[in-house]
């Protein structure tokens, strides 16, 4: 069993057994029919991953990582908040007349800011210091931009990545004010590994821990059964990620700059709604 299932399984059971739900109370998130989209949820949730050992990718259910690094790569690489640029329709629902998710993601990725190496953007900036202050504690990205949230279609969820290195190893926190744990988790420890598998590899690191922390990690009323089949589902052993070394520039990573080897995943054809 991979060590990504093992904390999945132990994070749904928890959930589902110590969760506190929010029946009752005036909810933000509704289903696609207006009736409102109720959670079960844990408040603190804190799961580590040795990047060293596996890729954190579950194997109850296939994971669509390559679609999950073009949805990051729209957010660090392109800096962009427009779907347009997104080969995914993952952002559909919450996107203007022209595309747009307001001044969210993307957007404050790219919005520049006076550093000591003259003005950058926050993911220039975190280039610059691994590669000439790596002993900084100071090494970390923001989403969660207050004077900016009217303005955006969805308040940031996985909001924050603090990078720190150890020894010859790039380690990472991944702060994230709330997490859906059927529809989102998997994607995004995929997506954030990958981030940190990428910096390390191109600026002579070894990849380290990635450390996710979740504000409100829950579940939704009408994912409970889903969950259940899920973490019911045949585990096998975590595959290995290659990610090319010959890439010396995050900017230059694609999804064709890493295979994922050895692959196995039980099939799971249920679809599950999302909460809008």
């Amino acid at each position: 069993m991979s060590y990504a299932d093992q904390v999945f399984i132990q994070n749904v059971k928890d959930i589902l057994e110590h969760g506190v739900s929010d029946e009752g109370m005036a909810v933000r998130p509704h289903w696609e029919d207006g009736t409102p989209a109720h959670t079960i949820s844990l408040f603190g949730v804190v799961n580590r991953y040795d990047l060293s050992k596996e890729f954190p990718i579950l194997t109850l259910r296939r994971t669509y990582w390559k679609s999950a690094w073009d949805e990051i790569s729209w957010i660090w690489q392109k800096k962009s908040n427009n779907i347009h640029e997104l080969n995914s329709h993952v952002w559909d629902q919450w996107a203007d007349a022209d595309g747009s998710i307001g001044k969210a993601y993307g957007y404050q990725m790219g919005v520049k800011y006076q550093f000591p190496e003259g003005m950058a953007d926050q993911v220039d900036h975190v280039i610059w210091q691994l590669q000439n202050d790596p002993a900084s504690r100071r090494i970390m990205t923001n989403m969660y931009n207050f004077q900016d949230l009217h303005e955006m279609a969805l308040a940031p969820c996985a909001y924050s990545m603090t990078f720190n290195v150890k020894g010859k190893k790039l380690n990472a926190i991944l702060n994230q004010r709330s997490q859906d744990m059927i529809t989102a988790n998997a994607w995004n420890c995929c997506q954030y590994a990958m981030i940190v598998l990428a910096m390390a590899s191109a600026y002579g690191f070894e990849p380290g821990e990635l450390v996710h922390v979740i504000g409100d990690c829950h579940i939704y009323d009408r994912h409970i059964e889903l969950a259940k089949k899920i973490i019911s589902n045949q585990s096998y052993d975590a595959p290995r990620m290659w990610v090319d070394p010959s890439v010396k520039s995050f900017y230059d990573f694609t999804r064709d700059s890493f295979r994922l080897e050895g692959y196995q995943y039980s099939e799971f054809n249920k679809k599950i709604p999302v909460a809008i």
